[in-house]
């Protein structure tokens, strides 16, 4: 069983990854979009931590990571937070409610649902937001799907197996 101070300590440093990742990967053009990668420890940390510190991760990472870098922009600042608001505590939910015996299993299924809910709700918002603006299905389908497949890609990669490596060592 993790302590509160190691997931407090491990939800903080999730938060810090979710800064300083995202600058490496804006070197390159749409490269944030692509690869999403502040998504990626928001997911740990709902995994690793639960659904209270991925929910709280998911909302400061992204105003923090605004209010000094810039990233993302005020403009869609909320839609962002709120979107990896609900990754965090979707993952910890999951993580905790799903009762299968294979880890991996467990974590793929956890990541897959989060994500999913996520885009979901991340579309929803969108459509009440820029619905004026010609949001449309396949706006949604192009930004939540295709454009940022590499992203979902990376994340089904690497997140279940940090997550494993995490779990292993925090035992």
């Amino acid at each position: 069983m993790k302590s509160t101070t190691k997931k407090l300590v491990s939800c903080a440093l999730c938060i810090a990854i979710g800064v300083l990742l995202p600058m490496a990967f804006h070197v390159i053009p749409n490269a944030g979009s692509i690869f999403l990668p502040m998504h990626i420890p928001v997911l740990i940390c709902g995994l690793f931590c639960g659904a209270p510190y991925g929910l709280a991760c998911g909302i400061i990472t992204p105003f923090l990571s605004s209010m000094t870098t810039g990233m993302p922009p005020a403009m869609i600042l909320p839609q962002m937070m709120i979107e990896l608001a609900v990754y965090g505590l979707v993952t910890g939910l999951c993580e905790k409610h799903i009762n299968i015996k294979n880890e991996m299993s467990k974590l793929y299924m956890s990541l897959i649902i989060a994500m999913l809910v996520g885009r979901i709700v991340n579309g929803l918002i969108n459509t009440f937001v820029l619905s004026t603006q010609g949001y449309t299905l396949s706006v949604f389908m192009t930004a939540s799907f295709i454009t940022c497949l590499p992203g979902i890609i990376l994340q089904l990669i690497v997140v279940p197996i940090l997550v494993r490596i995490l779990n292993k060592t925090a035992a």
